[in-house]
């Protein structure tokens, strides 16, 4: 089967895939939009993480392709590889919720989910993740066995599968090694990495869809200089230094799309309006635990719900009433102090709510973490870190900090009058 995507061309699809892609499971990805209420902003940004899965499949595949034509692998080892890569990032988002990451917050319980103990290394808290839930839904679901069918005779398992999403070891032996050599942590970094395939395509088509340049970046030339680099017994990723250029090109971008698409100011508003339309009605709206519960939740339930509701953070919401923004500000800022307009606010009256959203350059970046990406000299070998390579990592290393003041629509022009008075500004007429 082929896909026509406007980001990547024409997609290839294998016939396991395509059993995966007319699953039911998968088929919810059609109601959950990549970008969540960023159309709210960017009106063009109604795509959804069935196709971003789709582009990310293509990638992986381009990656893959590019990094095993220098290896000795052979042929038939490839060809497995290569599909355990490609169905563990086309089922990588399973277990998004609704409006993407703005509901994880009412998520079950982990515990609920009955995951198998060898996942328990990679628990973020109590609280189940939209991995976790991906993890359950390929491991204990209806999903399971079509995996099982079609991937059984290549030697790939759901186990594989979701141990390249996690980075947990599963109990039983993937099958990656090859020739004494151990090729996980290279398709892991594939999967989830300084350079994965996630990324990779979501910053290219959510700036497209979004219409905002800052997402583009030459991909055509990192892939062409993608290797694998053996060291310990173990292949790695490693991107030769002709492209660690291009790599930072690639870093900043995804830093400036957090800035201007990620955390424009209406998404976080609205991200924030539904937090408290959670914390106010309670069991309203809810997140199954169930794997079959599990397929109807998604963006249509929680629109409908929404629209049904008397709750007045949902009323908001559905009729795109959101509080306005007045005031927003970084570490970097001078002249401002939270605490300050917070009280002033409270004194005058103002209805307002406060958001810090914190970002930072890379999750994969931390002290005694494996590295995921290197930068190798090609004519000696040579193999470096890249978080050692490129001074990005220590001009960014600290957490980017945002923080926003919205308050109720028609008490927006008195709180601006308020806050200009308070800093010393011209007050407006």
């Amino acid at each position: 089967m082929r896909i026509r995507d406007p980001i990547h061309g024409t997609i290839d699809v294998s016939g396991e895939e395509k059993a995966v892609i007319d699953s039911r499971f998968y088929q919810r990805l059609r109601h959950v939009r990549q970008l969540g209420f960023g159309d709210l902003a960017f009106p063009g940004a109604t795509h959804t993480r069935h196709v971003h899965s789709l582009g990310a499949m293509h990638v992986a595949s381009r990656v893959f392709q590019a990094v095993t034509g220098r290896s000795e692998l052979p042929p038939e080892v490839r060809e497995r590889f290569s599909a355990a890569v490609r169905l563990a990032v086309l089922c990588h988002d399973l277990g998004h919720m609704p409006l993407s990451h703005a509901s994880e917050r009412i998520a079950p319980q982990r515990a609920l989910l009955r995951l198998p103990s060898w996942l328990d290394a990679v628990a973020e808290g109590d609280q189940a993740t939209h991995e976790d839930f991906t993890a359950k839904l390929l491991l204990d679901s209806s999903l399971t066995p079509l995996i099982e069918e079609n991937y059984g005779p290549l030697g790939i398992t759901p186990e594989a599968a979701v141990g390249l999403i996690t980075g947990a070891k599963p109990p039983r032996d993937p099958g990656f090694s090859h020739a004494g050599v151990d090729w996980t942590p290279l398709l892991r970094a594939i999967v989830s990495g300084e350079l994965d395939a996630d990324r990779m395509d979501y910053l290219l088509r959510d700036s497209f869809y979004t219409g905002v340049n800052y997402g583009r970046y030459d991909m055509d030339w990192l892939v062409s200089n993608l290797n694998p680099a053996v060291k310990d017994g173990r292949a790695h990723l490693a991107l030769s230094r002709a492209a660690a250029f291009a790599f930072e090109d690639f870093l900043l971008s995804r830093h400036h799309m957090f800035i201007s698409v990620y955390y424009h100011h209406t998404s976080v508003n609205f991200d924030a309006m539904l937090r408290r339309y959670y914390e106010e009605a309670p069991g309203e709206f809810e997140i199954p635990s169930d794997p079959e519960a599990f397929l109807h939740c998604d963006d249509v339930a929680l629109w409908y719900t929404l629209r049904r509701s008397k709750n007045r953070w949902a009323q908001r919401i559905a009729t795109r009433q959101g509080f306005k923004l007045l005031a927003q500000f970084t570490e970097r800022d001078v002249g401002y102090d939270l605490d300050v307009l917070r009280s002033a606010l409270v004194t005058g009256g103002f209805e307002h709510f406060t958001v810090e959203s914190k970002g930072v350059l890379s999750k994969y970046f931390a002290e005694g973490s494996v590295p995921s990406l290197y930068i190798v000299d090609r004519s000696t070998g040579r193999l470096t870190e890249v978080s050692r390579y490129t001074p990005l990592y220590q001009r960014y290393s600290g957490a980017v900090r945002l923080t926003r003041l919205y308050v109720r629509p028609d008490q927006i022009e008195d709180a601006r009058n308020m806050m200009a008075r308070l800093l010393g500004q011209a007050v407006r007429e």
